[in-house]
């Protein structure tokens, strides 16, 4: 999982989902001139509210979460994790509402005087905020350029180096070494070392120059963008995070081809947004 992944919509369903279970513990009713001391059940009292409103809120919270934080996407019951997580939230907030309206349900239809019936408390006034929060987040983080942006920022990249120090260690941003199939590469121009390796399989050899006036450069995308493989399979082989630096290693024809942390070249076909190292 990479949480860098997540977005400020996520980050707006995050927050709600606290704000839920903060308010699952609060007053489901609302008395008018009774006692202070009196002990009014919590949200976690009720059955039809804890299932309906506060459990598939957070649940449906954390499906939403957890789908932008996979590499891949997963399914449940043949649909995506994320829209079954949205359809959670906003039958929450759906029930939360409801709950509001009416919070004894059907005690109220017996006749009499219902003057002094309870009301909604703190606690469920306070889920109908949440869910409504939620769902919409969740809703809006599509179509809302702003809600799609990375909830934490790619990091910037790194100062240049001196000339003769060495950059530092790992792989992710400008200035890391290539790692290869045989560990880190040695440095170019120790004696009895190989030469330089190459951006496509790691394996040794000279360096290709590459095709035209391009030259590599490091990347990261604003928002989760799909890597597909350079024979044109309508299959994205991975999905490049943000907050990640990404190698482009040339120009094709569909569009920038990258390399993954891991080696896979796949081809970049979005590239409005990059932010360039």
């Amino acid at each position: 999982m990479n949480i860098r992944s997540l977005t400020r919509g996520d980050g707006v369903v995050i927050g709600a989902a606290v704000l839920l279970f903060i308010a699952s513990f609060l007053d489901n009713y609302s008395y008018d001139g009774v006692a202070s001391g009196l002990d009014i059940p919590s949200l976690w009292s009720s059955g039809p509210v804890l299932l309906s409103v506060v459990l598939a809120g957070l649940i449906g919270a954390a499906l939403i979460v957890v789908a932008r934080a996979l590499p891949q996407p997963r399914k449940v019951a043949g649909l995506d994790l994320g829209p079954f997580g949205v359809a959670f939230v906003v039958f929450a907030a759906w029930s939360a509402l409801g709950n509001v309206i009416d919070p004894i349900g059907g005690l109220d239809n017996f006749g009499g005087d219902n003057s002094n019936a309870p009301s909604a408390g703190t606690g469920l006034i306070l889920a109908l905020v949440a869910t409504l929060v939620m769902a919409g987040g969740a809703i809006a983080t599509p179509l809302v350029p702003a809600l799609q942006a990375g909830l934490i920022p790619a990091p910037k990249p790194p100062t240049p180096q001196p000339y003769g120090a060495q950059p530092p260690a790992g792989y992710g941003y400008p200035g890391a070494p290539q790692p290869s199939a045989f560990g880190t590469p040695p440095q170019q121009g120790q004696p009895g070392q190989p030469g330089p390796q190459s951006f496509g399989g790691g394996q040794p050899g000279p360096v290709q120059p590459p095709a035209g006036d391009f030259s590599p450069f490091w990347f990261a995308v604003p928002v989760p963008r799909p890597l597909y493989a350079e024979d044109g399979a309508p299959l994205p082989i991975a999905e490049l995070a943000p907050g990640t630096w990404y190698l482009a290693v040339e120009q094709g024809g569909q569009g920038l081809v990258a390399q993954t942390q891991d080696g896979r070249r796949g081809v970049l076909r979005d590239t409005s947004g990059i932010q360039r190292g």
